[in-house]
């Protein structure tokens, strides 16, 4: 039997290696055989079929049927899905439970010691990054947002401002309830309309077609910069420069408020386009 490629690679969506992906569809296709035909059938080596047979066994992918010679009964896909999905959840609520455990534990104190006294002893100007992928970027704003003691700005597009409503309106709100000043600014339009309800109880809004950019500065010493326009760029492939310096952050910090004054307050923008 010949299973494509690219069909096996989308069975490591079960948790399953190419050898057990190759034996489970082979033995769908015969509903009950022994591992001498899987092995023939899925072109494994037979000296490995037993072992990725018991494997699957164990996973809940199929079922051993007693008797001689050994044969093995098919789990039927749709079960065997509900079973992965226990499964995962079961893993996901094990692993919550270690990080809770290990956030009151005394081990989190001493790496957060050794992080604090090894920052102590970095060059500032080393304390940057590139940054890749949209995921990793908004965690990396994600931990800005929650260190920042005076103030936080976001520029961004318009995509951008329904993207960081998804991603980090409860960072934000976090962070307006501790007192921090929040100002964003974008290009407003109708598609903003339900995102900007929420962002407006949290963050000062503003309208700008001038300011084509984007980027996040926090305190005025930390600065998070893109470096590709959102629209030519796939999330997985955009780009971020983090710098932790007074000097540059307070630059476009300063640039920023020159800015905001002329950028137009949302009440107006609410009336005549949205």
């Amino acid at each position: 039997m010949i299973v494509q490629t690219d069909f096996l690679n989308k069975l490591k969506d079960f948790g399953l290696n190419t050898y057990e992906a190759k034996l489970w569809t082979a033995l769908l296709s015969r509903g009950i055989s022994t591992a001498g035909e899987l092995s023939d059938i899925a072109n494994v080596p037979r000296s490995r079929s037993y072992d990725v047979l018991e494997s699957l066994e164990k996973k809940g992918f199929i079922v051993m049927k007693i008797g001689k010679p050994i044969k093995y009964i098919a789990v039927a896909p749709e079960e065997v899905v509900e079973r992965v999905k226990k499964q995962v959840r079961d893993e996901a609520d094990k692993h919550v439970d270690v990080l809770k455990e290990l956030k009151s534990s005394s081990i989190l104190t001493e790496l957060n010691l050794l992080h604090t006294q090894g920052i102590s002893m970095v060059d500032p100007t080393e304390l940057s990054g590139c940054i890749k992928g949209r995921n990793n970027i908004y965690n990396q704003m994600e931990s800005m947002i929650k260190g920042a003691q005076k103030s936080i700005v976001l520029v961004t597009s318009t995509q951008g401002l329904l993207r960081k409503h998804n991603n980090l309106k409860q960072a934000l709100a976090s962070a307006n309830k501790r007192g921090i000043e929040v100002k964003i600014a974008a290009p407003l339009t109708k598609e903003c309309k339900d995102a900007l309800k929420d962002l407006t109880e949290i963050a000062e809004i503003r309208h700008t077609d001038a300011v084509k950019s984007r980027f996040m500065v926090i305190d005025n010493k930390e600065l998070l910069f893109m470096l590709l326009d959102d629209k030519d760029v796939h999330h997985s492939y955009d780009v971020g420069v983090w710098v932790n310096t007074n000097f540059w952050a307070s630059t476009i910090g300063n640039f920023f408020n020159t800015e905001w004054k002329s950028m137009k307050p949302i009440a107006q923008i609410l009336k005549k386009t949205i």
